[in-house]
């Protein structure tokens, strides 16, 4: 075996426990919750800022029914289950790896009325109705994409139930013509530099 010597040999000892340092799981402390998250995910070291501002603009009851669309490792879908207690929140991500991240944060936290499942957009998700549909739309999904996640939030609602979304503000025009187009109107519920928070409403004619 050659051994380095020297300084190159601390190097890549250095490197090794830099490796093994990095691949370990990250934890964020949050509004009474501890989230695992791993590189590779959305915003691993710090929960962002669009779903802490969707988060204080949030109106649920403690009954409602909830959706995360797109869960990441379970942020807007673990603290909205804490939120409302006696009804039951899904989680859906069409990453894997995000998927398994909640579950694992859910089972850590005790919370038992939510789930999670691998679903890309609405395709996966049974056939029930929510209350509340909440996503972090990620500003590159392509505005196809974003007017099926509008169609299938409508249909999936109940009526009275309200569709959440939190994109950077550069989108808010495009989604003050899409919720309009197929809620029949929009509520611009906060604009800041960075992030938009708006809703639809599902009708009872919808």
């Amino acid at each position: 075996m050659v051994r380095v010597p020297g300084r190159a040999e601390s190097v890549l000892n250095d490197l090794k426990n830099y490796n093994r340092k990095i691949r370990q799981d990250l934890s964020i402390e949050y509004r009474g919750l501890r989230f695992f998250t791993t590189w590779g995910l959305f915003s691993p070291r710090a929960i962002d800022d669009g779903s802490r501002l969707l988060l204080d603009f949030l109106d649920l009851e403690t009954t409602d029914d909830c959706l995360d669309l797109g869960c990441g490792y379970g942020v807007l879908g673990l603290c909205m289950a804490k939120l409302a207690p006696d009804g039951h929140t899904l989680m859906v991500d069409k990453d894997f790896v995000a998927v398994d991240y909640a579950e694992k944060n859910r089972i850590h936290n005790r919370i038992d009325n939510a789930s999670c499942i691998l679903s890309n957009g609405f395709n996966q998700i049974p056939q029930q109705q929510f209350d509340v549909i909440v996503s972090n739309i990620p500003a590159k999904v392509g505005k196809e994409m974003l007017y099926i996640y509008l169609f299938d939030a409508l249909a999936y609602l109940k009526p009275g139930g309200s569709f959440y979304i939190v994109t950077i503000t550069g989108l808010r025009q495009f989604f003050k013509r899409g919720f309009n187009e197929v809620f029949g109107h929009y509520e611009k519920i906060k604009q800041g530099k960075t992030y938009t928070v708006a809703r639809g409403i599902k009708q009872s004619s919808s």
